[in-house]
């Protein structure tokens, strides 16, 4: 072994060993206590015991309509946060790199302590403030005849909406800011001398340049957004919400695991969980590969032949 294996070797072992540990080994194990169930023998009284179901925890939950609803409201989600989050989190990133921005690291910061927030008390502040009995916005609303609730089965998921925003708008402002800061700034003044407007030169010079972090940013909120979990469960602790305890496929499976004591079938909701957002990811992956690539020039004729 040469000199150069012999330290990639010794650079790439503790990764490995970290991701066996932390990656393989959880999913190694999700998947084999998948394959498994607990039964009660006799009247219930004898204890339980696990037996070897197959794929029955599978069946069990692709078969269950709440599992299947989880994805339809996850579907929701992407629809109405994606487009939301990418949008506002360019216009501000646009607007700071702009010449005629001012103050620029203030509005980084006060944009960006949202995310600091941890997700439970950013949840839970949100909660009061959906809260008809407790929430001042509520009131205000209301005393200006604006009646909405928040927590009702049609405002729940614009709710969960607006918390993710409220904490990764900043977050993405400032990775797409870092791109925009990393164009040349030769090439904006070219095309500005060449008459380009500022709009023309957001939309025609900035975002093709900055496209692989747009790619990157969407490829994380679409896995994120699989994962939601946390701003629902506190939601669904909120008095008349429309949130229930199996509003999202994690939630589902965090209520088979600790409510109903059922793992097998917890485990098989989070494999195939895992392998949608493994699927998304790919299809997302494969797509902005080959829009990057963009449409292949036109084969030329053999000479002599029209």
């Amino acid at each position: 072994m040469s000199a150069k294996a012999r330290a990639a070797a010794v650079l790439l072992t503790p990764f490995f060993a970290l991701f066996t540990v932390v990656m393989v080994i959880p999913i190694g194990y999700a998947v084999r206590l998948s394959l498994f169930t607990e039964q009660q023998s006799g009247l219930g009284f004898g204890g339980t015991h696990t037996v070897f179901s197959g794929l029955g925890n599978y069946a069990a939950a692709l078969g269950d309509h709440a599992f299947r609803d989880g994805f339809l409201v996850l579907l929701g989600y992407c629809a109405l946060y994606l487009p939301l989050l990418l949008a506002g989190a360019l216009t501000l990133a646009l607007l700071l790199d702009s010449a005629l921005a001012r103050a620029r690291r203030f509005f980084q910061l006060a944009l960006f302590l949202p995310h600091a927030v941890p997700g439970i008390i950013a949840a839970l502040i949100w909660v009061y403030l959906y809260t008809p009995q407790l929430s001042p916005v509520v009131a205000a609303m209301e005393s200006g005849g604006l009646g909405f609730d928040f927590l009702s089965p049609s405002g729940a998921l614009p709710s969960v909406v607006n918390i993710a925003l409220w904490e990764w708008l900043g977050y993405n402002m400032v990775i797409f800011y870092a791109a925009l800061q990393a164009i040349d700034r030769s090439v904006i003044e070219a095309a500005t001398v060449d008459g380009a407007g500022a709009w023309r030169v957001a939309t025609a010079v900035k975002l093709p340049l900055i496209r692989s972090s747009l790619v990157m940013v969407a490829l994380f909120t679409v896995i994120g957004s699989l994962q939601l979990f946390t701003e629902p469960l506190i939601l669904n602790q909120g008095s008349g919400s429309a949130v229930t305890s199996s509003w999202t496929p994690n939630m589902y499976a965090y209520t088979a695991a600790f409510a109903r004591n059922d793992y097998g079938l917890a485990a098989a909701s989070s494999v195939l969980l895992a392998l949608a957002a493994a699927l998304l990811s790919f299809c997302v992956t494969r797509l902005s590969a080959r829009s990057a690539r963009g449409p292949r020039p036109p084969l030329a004729h053999p000479k002599g032949r029209p």
